[in-house]
């Protein structure tokens, strides 16, 4: 296919099943088709060296139908006539088996879409080398420790059209970089998700891994409790994904299960939270084809808003926000692009200019950066965490998550790292953990996490709370 002719090739794609249920299935169906494609190219390294170079291309048609008070839902790969034929035969046929939908939202109605962000053709279309380039300067900037991780690229365009007369278009492409050194037995690692592969300095992640992997060795084992903490960009985005898996999650709201009080102030006026789509390349409109926009979630502490789909929305009266996905109706609607701004002279910290100074004076490469630095600077006890791994909820009402720390932890005594600490289990609840108190400080520099390469992604600053409450040893 090529690159000119792929957006009308999904829309012509999309239009033509469409026509295709009208004329099989009678003017009176209601159909949805997103067609979507998918590159993503993927060079993986370990024991220092690439070991790995995949890619892979695909199309996704995706077809929901309401006919005769019914609904049904059929996806396929295959695009020829004979494979969009059968698709829309196996939903009819899957429609006339479904018990009757009373509570049908309807289809979106011809809407004005967003362009989205631009596209980066250079990442879209990245070769091999380019990403073995990245890798290379990581590895060579370890300085003989092993690295291992990967390098990514990935290129999305899509398509939507429904038998309501509405159609959208759009495009995204990202890249992103993730990789650990070891060094003995403790790893550092450093992580970046980006609109273009230019923007990926493998020097630089590595440099930096290398130097938390050095910093964590000969860890020391510290008694459970609560601690003041700052948590990096990394640890942080672990927060931004369950609160939106658990609390703005629309259909989790209506039926009592999220924490999420609209119009409540539960979080630390420090924190706004904005699901923002546009902000990096992703697609500019969902499942059902409403096009996305900016969803303040709280703002200055106070929630405001949870996501919708159409059919959440117009049981609860306000409308799609922009939101349906696959699994939406039974996962609910998960907002997959938060962001958590960076600090300002107001809610941010002062002096990250002059902070890594006494830092310095510690363990060496503990604090990656100036913006972190700052954070620490101001700590008297606490710990500084690089990272959370393998978290899951206790309580979803009240998102409560137990969890690990990983790939670094330090003890911070009057500002400065003094030594590495084992990891940690923790159990936390996340909005009381941003509870309004609580957010002592955010970094200047918000840094975007890879994520899945469907276009989700999470981004924040490092982040320093009143307490986090630490259970045990990782083992315990």
């Amino acid at each position: 296919m090529k690159r000119s002719a792929g957006m009308s090739a999904e829309l012509e794609i999309a239009t033509g099943v469409v026509d295709l249920v009208r004329h099989t299935a009678g003017p009176a169906a209601e159909a949805e088709v997103l067609v979507t494609r998918s590159d993503l190219a993927l060079t993986r390294f370990a024991n220092s060296f690439i070991h790995q170079n995949v890619s892979e291309s695909g199309v996704a048609v995706h077809l929901r139908l309401h006919v005769d008070g019914r609904t049904a839902t059929g996806s396929g790969t295959r695009v020829d006539a004979d494979g969009l034929a059968a698709l829309v035969e196996r939903t009819r046929a899957a429609a006339r088996l479904a018990p009757p939908d009373p509570a049908w939202p309807g289809l979106t109605a011809p809407t004005p879409v967003p362009s989205g962000p631009a596209v980066d053709e250079a990442t879209a279309f990245a070769s091999p080398g380019e990403r073995a380039e990245r890798v290379r300067a990581f590895v060579d900037a370890v300085e003989g420790l092993e690295a291992a991780g990967y390098c990514r690229t990935a290129y999305r365009s899509g398509a939507f059209a429904n038998s309501a007369g509405h159609t959208a278009v759009g495009r995204a492409a990202e890249a992103a970089m993730d990789g650990i050194a070891r060094a003995g037995g403790a790893d550092g690692v450093a992580r970046l998700c980006a609109d273009r592969l230019a923007d990926l300095d493998g020097a630089a992640l590595g440099a930096r891994a290398a130097a938390k992997a050095r910093a964590a060795a000969d860890p020391v084992e510290l008694p459970p409790g609560h601690y003041e903490v700052v948590l990096e960009p990394a640890a942080v985005a672990d927060l931004l994904q369950n609160l939106a898996w658990y609390g703005f999650n629309g259909k989790r709201y209506a039926e009592r299960q999220s924490f999420a009080e609209p119009g409540t102030a539960q979080f630390d006026p420090a924190v706004t939270l904005v699901d923002d789509p546009l902000h990096a390349s992703t697609l500019p409109f969902d499942l059902e084809g409403t096009p996305r926009r900016a969803l303040p979630l709280v703002e200055n502490g106070a929630t405001s808003a949870v996501a919708y789909d159409r059919r959440g929305g117009a049981e609860a009266g306000t409308g799609s926000t922009g939101h349906g996905m696959p699994g939406s109706a039974t996962f609910g609607p998960i907002p997959h692009n938060i962001r958590l701004p960076a600090g300002t002279s107001d809610t941010g910290v002062a002096g990250a200019a002059v902070a890594a100074g006494p830092v310095s004076a510690g363990v060496t490469g503990a604090v990656g950066d100036p913006d972190t630095a700052a954070l620490v600077a101001g700590m008297r006890r606490g710990l500084l965490v690089s990272d959370f791994w393998y978290t899951r909820v206790l309580d979803p009402k009240q998102l409560v998550v137990t969890g690990l720390t990983r790939n670094g932890v330090w003890l911070v005594e009057d500002g400065v790292p003094t030594r590495a600490v084992r990891d940690f289990r923790f159990t936390e609840s996340y909005p009381r953990a941003l509870g309004p108190g609580r957010v002592l400080g955010l970094g200047r520099t918000a840094v975007r996490q890879p994520h899945r390469v469907d276009g989700s992604w999470y981004e924040a600053p490092a982040l320093r709370l009143s307490s986090w409450h630490f259970t045990g040893g990782a083992s315990g």
